[in-house]
């Protein structure tokens, strides 16, 4: 069955063209300062530019229903004061590199090079890709959004060849004690429960290349 669903969905890749709409949040000033500042606060380097070398993918869930509220969580460049579960580690609000909606059209909503606030501890070497979806940390992503995924971390890999890894945000604690992490507060995690293994393990049936999270091998 599950060699089926492979070839059923390279079959709808290569029919799709994928266009990646540019839809820019607010990253001026203000949110760099604040990136630096995190970067030195949580990871210990005092830098000139936000720049990243990306090695993992992160694939989340927005846990909100459409598109329209889930990029309105992004827009600020300052953190909303309805997350106290991260406020106290820092102003500088959460961001993905792109965003997914259910019928697989992808924004890209910031620079790929640019560090996001989208995951504790893998930061600096992650491109975050939000999937509108997941409400009561439901499993309920789409088909498309599944196809979407499959092509943008293929699309990532060509773009930096530097990427190893295609990682849930669920999984993000197994990378704990491994060169890539970085969090220097130990008291600073959350539980996360996106994008769901069911989502992971198909979008893993569909790509080929890349390693996963250290504690599922």
């Amino acid at each position: 069955m599950q060699k089926i669903i492979l070839i059923l969905l390279t079959f709808c890749l290569t029919l799709t063209a994928y266009e990646i709409k540019q839809t820019p949040i607010n990253f001026g000033e203000k949110r760099i300062a604040l990136t630096k500042e995190y970067i030195k606060n949580h990871y210990g380097f005092e830098v000139k530019d936000i720049k990243i070398t990306p090695k993992i993918v992160l694939i989340h869930y927005t846990a909100v229903e459409t598109f329209e509220d889930s990029l309105s969580r992004f827009k600020s460049q300052t953190l909303p004061t309805d997350r106290p579960d991260i406020s106290k580690a820092s102003a500088l609000n959460v961001s993905a590199h792109f965003m997914v909606e259910r019928d697989g059209t992808i924004h890209q909503l910031m620079p790929l090079d640019f560090m996001a606030r989208h995951v504790i501890g893998l930061n600096y070497t992650s491109i975050g890709i939000e999937n509108v979806g997941g409400t009561g940390y439901k499993q309920d992503l789409t088909i498309e959004q599944l196809l979407a995924n499959i092509f943008l971390v293929n699309y990532l890999k060509k773009r930096f060849p530097s990427i190893e890894y295609v990682v849930g945000h669920h999984e993000y604690r197994c990378f704990e004690g491994t060169k890539l992490w970085l969090e220097l507060d130990d008291g600073y995690r959350t539980t996360k429960h996106d994008p769901g293994e069911n989502f992971m393990r198909d979008l893993r049936a569909n790509i080929k290349g890349f390693k996963v999270a250290p504690c599922d091998k």
